[in-house]
């Protein structure tokens, strides 16, 4: 049986001020605390302690993620990269993205971030207007972001922005007006979603007054509309791209790939072949820096995905995708023969879910303006 491509996620937990829309893995530190050997260090070793699941297979896509990434040194970027390519081996395409705060930008760091193998630049922008980004706990203004995707456009083969809608006091016309800007820059693709409240956050401690449904809804329409006219085409549920320019990365994930997850708090998906199939693991690690970087206490878990659970854990991926997946990829990724799932196919189908395809899986439009719906179903 053929394992799925292998990806790597590294996880980097440091910001510079926690925003309060946030739930991700980050911890707020001053640049000067930041304990960049020892932490690379611990990536390292929990990279070894990864090596069999990778049943001799290249890197194909690295993201490093977090937290701030753009926090870390260009050098110790460098050191983490050539750590993974001594032990994994990086295919001779590789995408390998690193994402960037406007409010850690400067030309320099950019460059010497390009010089270490980075070719894929994604910058957490989310507005454009200096209002939006003070309420959002941002650090940066709109000029530092305009700034800071400009010289990104210059130094790197491929760009993305991250961008959000639907702000508290935000407009319609507000949020085009960010959009506009954003495709002004000419990145090679946009993550453009809405704000949403998390449990655990200052928002949800606190939450900030929203736009109501309609202007959601309407700058949903226009917005997707913008982007297209651009020629930027949705892909996934908030990710528009030129044609070409997809995120390998994120589309391995939303393909039921592997990757191995690294840092404090990074999960993984990894694929064994058995006798009857495949068994498919999620591992993560423990959430804190300190306790991370302690050998023994790196691993949070380590347990595989029921069988009841597969198709699920594959439709939640495959069907953001606004092209769905070929039908055969189910079997090869889960395990599962399709006839498990087929019943519930043709359910979803009668349901006007999902597309009459006998080569794909693909949610209709209702599909996807109701896919908890939809999901719902291969979770029963």
């Amino acid at each position: 049986m053929t394992l799925p491509p292998l990806s790597l996620y590294v996880h980097i937990p440091w910001c510079v001020r926690k925003c309060p829309y946030c739930d991700f893995n980050s911890h707020a530190v001053r640049s000067d605390a930041l304990p960049e050997r020892e932490y690379v260090d611990a990536l390292l070793a929990d990279l070894d302690s990864e090596l069999d699941a990778a049943a001799g297979r290249s890197l194909q896509s690295i993201f490093i993620g977090g937290g701030t990434p753009s926090l870390f040194s260009a050098g110790a970027i460098d050191r983490t990269l050539r750590g993974a390519s001594d032990r994994l081996g990086f295919a001779s395409d590789i995408e390998i993205t690193l994402e960037a705060n406007p409010g850690t930008f400067e030309r320099a760091r950019f460059a010497d971030y390009r010089a270490a193998g980075v070719n894929r630049l994604s910058i957490g922008i989310q507005s454009f207007d200096d209002a939006a980004l003070k309420a959002l706990g941002r650090i940066h203004c709109a000029d530092e972001a305009i700034a800071a995707a400009g010289a990104a456009r210059e130094l790197f083969p491929e760009l993305n922005l991250d961008l959000m809608h639907g702000l508290p006091g935000q407009s319609p016309e507000d949020a085009l007006a960010d959009l506009a800007q954003a495709i002004a820059l000419a990145p090679d693709h946009i993550s453009w979603y809405q704000l949403t409240i998390e449990p655990n956050t200052e928002f949800h401690a606190r939450p900030p007054q929203l736009p109501m449904d309609e202007a959601l809804w309407e700058i949903q329409e226009r917005g997707q509309q913008l982007l297209a006219d651009a020629g930027y085409r949705q892909y996934e549920v908030s990710a528009y791209a030129r044609d070409g320019h997809q995120a390998r990365h994120n589309l391995n994930y939303w393909q039921f790939g592997d990757y191995i997850g690294i840092g404090a708090g990074a999960h993984g998906k990894l694929s064994d072949p058995i006798s009857d199939g495949l068994r498919i693991k999620r591992r993560y690690k423990i959430r804190q820096p300190t306790a991370y970087m302690d050998p023994q206490r790196r691993l949070g878990g380590d347990q595989p995905i029921d069988r009841q659970e597969l198709a699920f854990e594959f439709m939640l991926n495959a069907l953001r995708l606004t092209a769905g997946v070929d039908m055969q990829l189910f079997t090869e990724r889960t395990g599962l023969e399709f006839a498990e799932v087929e019943p519930i196919i043709n359910l979803a189908r009668r349901k006007g879910l999902l597309e009459e395809s006998s080569s794909r899986l693909a949610a209709t439009t209702q599909g996807q303006l109701f896919l908890n719906d939809l999901l719902a179903l291969f979770l029963d």
